[in-house]
């Protein structure tokens, strides 16, 4: 075993016009290992030690570039400039209707399908235990103002925690929220479904949607509902309940709204695998948390064989609430000259 972080890198691809495209490892002195590409900033896999010491790769994913190039399920994906909805694929920001691609149904999803961070080339460099990747976008870019600066710097720690640091600086104000869509099973991510998962989720409140998982504007109680995570209870419990939010999502694939002080950090979930004894904390300084449970994913060919199926892993995405940029009552992911974006999220393993 290591005794020092160590950080190996290697060809993992090449896109079509040759450019070769990197995986690095980020390895701890206690078996972690973080492996990412600098193709959509993803993280391809991640090694978690279990209650025996054994290390076992905890998140859904591809083997090779080229399934990357679709990932329609967006596995490890960072998601930019804006991750989740926008209705109707536009918005108004200071007078000026900006128009987005209509990719999902009438709305926006995850910003563009072709265009959008999680389908583009990276810059990369590699530091003592993380590497960051960056990226310059153009004003008018699928749609959204503002030349953009973006980096996205992964950091493993001694202590089996992975950071997720994201920093913009735009010359316009913009829409910027920005999420990893990381799908997790801590069982290992061929080990089946998620529903024997326990969550614990520190939110009172969420958004509920309406037709086409965008938002009513409202926020309501979570109390007395199957939406109750406040203590810890099983994914699949209540997950196919039958309550409107649940029918009209198939499943959990909402925004919770976190508990605690705007832009500090907060521990907003506990994720509890019994059979691996593994442990997952998250923890952020955003609003929000999109916790998905994989609802939608059907016969992914994904690593080592694994054919991925309905509920095979489940998302925590920490970010503004969905279609905040139409929604004045919502916190503001308005960003530009005088607010440089810029936020962590931590994802801390324990057994």
């Amino acid at each position: 075993m290591s005794t020092a972080m160590s950080i190996e890198k290697k060809v993992f691809g090449r896109m079509k016009d040759g450019t070769e495209i990197y995986l690095c490892s980020i390895r701890n002195k206690n078996g972690m290992e973080a492996q990412v590409i600098n193709y959509g900033a993803v993280l391809v896999r991640l090694y978690v030690p279990d209650k025996t010491g054994k290390a076992e790769d905890v998140v859904l994913g591809y083997d090779n570039l080229e399934s990357y190039y679709i990932n329609k399920p967006a596995f490890g994906a960072t998601i930019g400039p804006n991750a989740n909805r926008i209705a109707g694929a536009a918005f108004t920001l200071d007078g000026v209707k900006y128009t987005l691609d209509a990719n999902d149904g009438d709305n926006n999803l995850h910003s563009h399908a072709s265009l959008g961070y999680h389908k583009r080339v990276w810059a990369m460099s590699e530091g003592d235990n993380s590497v960051t990747f960056s990226l310059e976008a153009p004003d008018g870019e699928m749609g959204f103002p503002g030349n953009k600066k973006v980096e996205v710097t992964y950091t493993l720690t001694e202590d089996n925690a992975l950071s997720i640091h994201y920093h913009a600086d735009s010359d316009k104000d913009t829409i910027i929220n920005m999420t990893n869509h990381t799908y997790f099973n801590l069982a290992g991510h061929g080990s089946g479904t998620i529903c024997d998962h326990w969550l614990t989720l520190n939110a009172r409140n969420y958004t509920p949607v309406r037709a086409g998982s965008i938002p009513t504007g409202e926020v309501s109680a979570v109390q007395g509902t199957p939406m109750d995570f406040t203590s810890p209870r099983r994914v699949g419990d209540c997950i196919d309940a039958d309550f409107e939010q649940l029918t009209l999502t198939g499943g959990y694939d909402h925004n919770w709204i976190v508990e605690g002080n705007a832009d500090s950090m907060c521990h907003i979930a506990t994720v509890e695998e019994p059979s691996s004894g593994r442990t997952l904390k998250v923890y952020t300084d955003l609003p929000g948390v999109q916790f998905y449970a994989g609802n939608f994913i059907q016969d992914e060919k994904g690593k080592d064989g694994i054919t991925y199926t309905k509920r095979t892993g489940l998302c925590l995405e920490t970010q503004y609430y969905p279609n905040t940029a139409n929604e004045p009552a919502f916190p503001s992911a308005v960003f530009g000259p005088e607010r440089a974006y810029d936020t962590t999220t931590i994802y801390q393993f324990q057994v």
